[in-house]
């Protein structure tokens, strides 16, 4: 019986040889050779840069050329720059007859090898690492593959800046900035950035989508009763493995990671196609969960192949129990080396015995196991990794807390950031994080959620560090992002963008010798717009109502007297004027706006307050009117949407004299949240 080797990543270049061979300061050092990481080291040395692209492993191109070739673009509209090229050139390299060797292709149906589009979406793994070998060959890029970082004690910092990187092989990398392109974030969390894992509670940024999501998780799940119990009907047998007691509260928050898994390239084809290999160390134990269902009555077939060019696939996890390894990866991310090395030999022994056992076990429905039987690996994929690719699929590990915080709200289009540098659209998509007993003692899966959005702007600050943590560190991967929010930007092409846009934060700080959290944004504006990335795209742009448009007499936030410390926006309709103002959540007891305004005749008018209202809003406002009978305080609830327009709510009907103006005053004092002021204006009774 043919058993398959036990894969984990190993080094075979020398490292030493290379040491003496490259010089160790750059201008900037790119860590992590994934999608983004390419984009942005070609991106800072087609500028004149010279850039140190490090790579733990011997492979460029991250997920994009292990296997994930079913892009998950949400948009096609929002994807420009370098990564809508690295788009074009898949579709390039198949407009060449010599690239289909096994079929034709008008008869391939995969998205974006029509004449609707410029670009491809859909290619063999080999081919994505061919266009990104090509591109790490640009002048001032010096490649180390199989280098990775010292941890711990791989980063010296001087006065809140990276100076330098310790790699493990004993090389020593300086540079003026440091971009942090890997999927794990472990160069900013050894450079002292505030990071987290795992999942917020809803309460923490205002969501509804966040922590435990036992309501949501509807797909992926078992269709029939499971016992959990290793003796069925005996609770005192002990639990399977990887079943938990309890999920947690709803909503709350906890550790947990949604699941990961290797995205398979299969192929159907006889004549390249290698029989599953049936593991060393395979135990059918693993899999009683799966042969379980299956003796319940279901029979379905649990994976989910999308095709690729020349009958190869793209496989992914589907249904209850499939190439998701459900719970084994929540020490992953914070894990050490040689930790993390047993943890992807588990999901390799996992995967390699799931295939087996779909194929060959006699407890699966013959109707499946003729399915997988059709299949296997595909021969001239990953030829120098025994076919099977380079990486499993980190899908979130640390996630930076950044100056900005992307959440639910910002996917939703409830708050719109007014800084973009690139904008996500594909849904916010949790996959499964546990599995549970349920109240009726059955096996339940946990934390699945997908959910649509439309296009949305992901800021500039959310791949900046706080100023106080580290000034010339840029974050393009392990973004600042709520877990949620995290599910919809973490997809390939949206990494790309942001490594080049990162590429053009670090190229205007080296050329203006600024700290990253002091580049003008309207520069990098500029600069993003000169490279073809989109930044907004049709209902997108936030734009306020025209005071001249108005009822009544109104005074706008610019016409005001400010105290304290306001921010201005633009993140949320409707609004009057060029913008609103906040108080970023701070400074209680600090910030006041005063409005005058000057009365067109002694009577009553109804006051109205403008606000956009969200739930990260405070809901006790204090709000104070003069007027002719003297001073009324009042509290308004800014979470509220006000009831006139969905822009005005009344304050109430006062009597003003002629001679003196209405005054209008709005603070932050003891305030549980955001306050926004934006205009006032009275309506003659």
């Amino acid at each position: 019986m043919q058993r398959a080797r036990v894969l984990v990543a190993c080094l075979t270049a020398s490292a030493a040889a290379q040491a003496a061979a490259i010089d160790t300061d750059f201008d900037v050092v790119v860590y992590g050779g994934t999608s983004a990481g390419v984009v942005a080291a070609v991106q800072l040395a087609s500028a004149g840069k010279t850039v140190a692209l490090v790579e733990p492993s011997l492979h460029v191109g991250g997920m994009s050329v292990c296997g994930l070739g079913a892009t998950d673009v949400g948009s096609e509209q929002v994807i420009g720059g370098m990564a809508r090229a690295f788009y074009r050139a898949i579709k390039a390299h198949y407009a060449q007859p010599s690239a289909w060797t096994v079929e034709k292709r008008a008869a391939f149906a995969g998205r974006g090898h029509g004449s609707d589009t410029d670009a491809a979406w859909t290619f063999e793994p080999h081919v994505a690492e061919a266009v990104f070998e090509a591109w790490v060959r640009t002048p001032g890029i010096t490649l180390l593959r199989g280098e990775a970082l010292r941890r711990p004690g791989g980063v010296d910092k001087e006065r809140g800046r990276i100076r330098m990187l310790r790699l493990r092989s004993g090389r020593v990398l300086t540079a003026r900035l440091f971009l942090d392109a890997s999927y794990e974030g472990d160069l900013m969390a050894a450079a002292g950035v505030g990071y987290t894992v795992g999942r917020e509670a809803n309460a923490t940024y205002g969501e509804t989508l966040n922590g435990v999501q036992t309501a949501n998780a509807t797909k992926h799940q078992f269709t029939h009763p499971v016992d959990p119990f290793v003796v069925r009907g005996d609770p005192a047998s002990g639990l399977l493995p990887g079943v938990r007691p309890a999920p947690g509260g709803e909503g709350e928050s906890d550790a947990g990671v949604q699941a990961y898994c290797f995205r398979i390239c299969a192929t159907d084809v006889a004549t390249n196609r290698r029989p599953w290999p049936e593991p060393v160390g395979y135990d059918e134990r693993a899999y009683e969960l799966l042969l379980r269902h299956f003796d319940a009555g279901n029979d379905e077939v649990p994976w989910h192949p999308v095709w690729m060019p020349n009958r190869k696939t793209d496989a992914n996890n589907d249904k209850a129990v499939s190439t998701d390894c459900i719970g084994l990866n929540w020490r992953y991310p914070e894990a050490d080396d040689e930790e993390r090395a047993r943890i992807v030999a588990e999901h390799l022994l996992y995967t390699q015995g799931l295939l087996w056992t779909l194929a060959h076990h006699p407890r699966v429905p013959a109707a499946v196991r003729a399915h997988f039987q059709r299949f296997g690996l595909a021969k001239d994929e990953f030829v120098d990794h025994d076919n099977w690719p380079y990486t499993f699929y980190v899908r979130e590990a640390r996630r930076m807390v950044g100056i900005v915080v992307m959440t639910e709200l910002h996917c939703r289009g409830v708050v719109v950031v007014d800084d973009p540098v690139g904008m996500g659209a594909y849904n916010m998509d949790s996959h499964n994080v546990q599995r549970h007993v349920d109240a009726h003692g059955h096996v339940r899966n946990e934390g699945d959620v997908q959910v649509r959005v439309a296009p949305y702007g992901i800021s500039l600050r959310a791949l900046l560090p706080k100023e106080t943590e580290c000034t010339n560190l840029v974050v393009p991967v392990c973004v600042s992002a709520s877990h949620i929010a995290f599910g919809s930007i973490r997809m390939e092409p949206v990494f790309m963008v942001l490594g080049q846009s990162a590429a053009a934060v670090a190229l205007l700080a080296l050329e203006q010798d600024l700290d990253v959290q002091a580049v003008p944004y309207p520069e990098l504006r500029a600069c993003l717009l000169r490279w073809g990335q989109v930044l907004e795209v049709e209902g997108t742009a936030r734009r306020g109502q025209p005071l001249a448009s108005l009822r009544g007499t109104v005074v706008d936030d610019v016409g005001a007297e400010l105290v304290g410390s306001w921010q201005a926006s633009v993140a949320l309709q409707p609004f009057v004027g060029e913008r609103y103002l906040h108080d970023g959540n701070t400074a209680k007891g600090r910030c006041r706006v005063r409005f005058a305004i000057k009365v067109p005749a002694a009577g009553d008018y109804r006051v109205q307050v403008a606000y956009s209202a969200a739930p990260n809003r405070a809901g006790n406002v204090p709000v104070e009117v003069h007027a002719a009978a003297g001073r009324d305080r009042l509290e308004i609830d800014q979470r509220q949407r006000p009831p006139v327009e969905g822009l005005w709510l009344e304050l109430g009907i006062y009597r003003f004299a002629a001679d003196r103006d209405a005054v209008v005053e709005i603070g932050n004092e003891g305030t549980d949240g955001y306050v926004v002021v934006d205009a006032v204006r009275l309506l003659a009774r």
